[in-house]
């Protein structure tokens, strides 16, 4: 299958590019700089030049591809908004292409917009409004006109070597800065997990065989307790592991103070049972054992 990637040059991008290629896939990479597109070749992988919200660069690697996995969101905290409505677009667009084809077209959303507190399923819509939940209901909604539409909610921690923008390096440059590794209350709130490389498998699967309108959860961990993680870092820097009240979070934290309590424990039965996946790669905490993450240069 030829296959059209936007956001091939990123940190699951790239794996997946491998992914598909391992399995005898053709890859078409979305790159909007030189570096991005020399990685691409070197890789094995062609090159479509162009931007996100280059909207007749979207056109044509889609029009060239037997499916298309969209993965590349602009990670704008200043705007996000104008994110959004560029994922939106760049969605719009390329479902436009395919309508009527039957071909494949896997989207990206996350776990974060399920109820929190209890375990996310499946089944379960995004909360209405948000915009990843927006995005997600329109590629699903692709299904009805005749695209193989399928959506991958992703983890919010998708570890592995190679991060070095994501909440744990996030998480271990509080801990040095502050001299504590924290977490708040009892930290028995629960993160779920993806090592990469079982994500990018997951993609080659939806993109190969999962049913229109089916949405996956990329979470190999239903929940890692925050206290546990705060304590695996500590380890590794050989510092105090200390609670925090929820009042401090804030100083403390500082914008991660949005992220630290939320409990999203994730349920990835039915994705396991349609899709055969079977997450083999370390688990979070184990992944943090390995001490990749404390060598890390931004």
């Amino acid at each position: 299958m030829r296959v059209f990637v936007t956001g091939a040059t990123g940190y699951i991008g790239s794996v997946l590019v491998r992914e598909l290629l391992d399995a005898g896939h053709q890859v078409v990479g979305l790159s909007r700089s030189d570096t991005g597109a020399a990685a691409l070749k070197a890789a094995g992988a062609e090159v479509q030049h162009g931007t996100l919200d280059d909207l007749k660069s979207l056109r044509s690697g889609a029009a060239a591809a037997d499916g298309v996995i969209h993965l590349a969101y602009v990670h704008d905290f200043s705007d996000m908004a104008a994110a959004a409505a560029i994922d939106r677009r760049a969605i719009e667009t390329i479902g436009a292409v395919l309508e009527g084809s039957g071909k494949p077209f896997v989207g990206t959303s996350g776990t974060l917009m399920l109820t929190p507190g209890r375990v996310g399923t499946e089944e379960e819509e995004g909360a209405a409004g948000l915009p990843r939940a927006v995005a997600e209901n329109t590629v699903i909604a692709m299904a009805g006109r005749d695209v193989r539409s399928a959506v991958v909610r992703l983890a919010p921690t998708v570890h592995g070597e190679g991060d070095i923008h994501g909440f744990i390096p996030s998480l271990i440059g509080l801990a040095r800065a502050k001299g504590v590794s924290a977490y708040i209350a009892d930290g028995a709130n629960r993160w779920p997990a993806v090592h990469r490389l079982d994500a990018a498998q997951l993609f080659r699967l939806a993109l190969e065989d999962a049913p229109a309108g089916t949405r996956l959860h990329g979470a190999a961990e239903e929940g890692v307790p925050f206290r546990a993680i705060a304590e695996a870092i500590g380890r590794q820097l050989k510092l105090p592991v200390v609670s925090i009240d929820p009042k401090d979070a804030a100083d403390h934290f500082g914008w991660l103070s949005m992220m630290v309590p939320i409990d999203n424990p994730i349920s990835n039965a039915l994705t396991r049972e349609r899709m055969g996946w079977q997450p083999t790669r370390p688990a979070l905490i184990e992944d943090i054992e390995h001490g990749h993450y404390f060598n890390l240069k931004k």
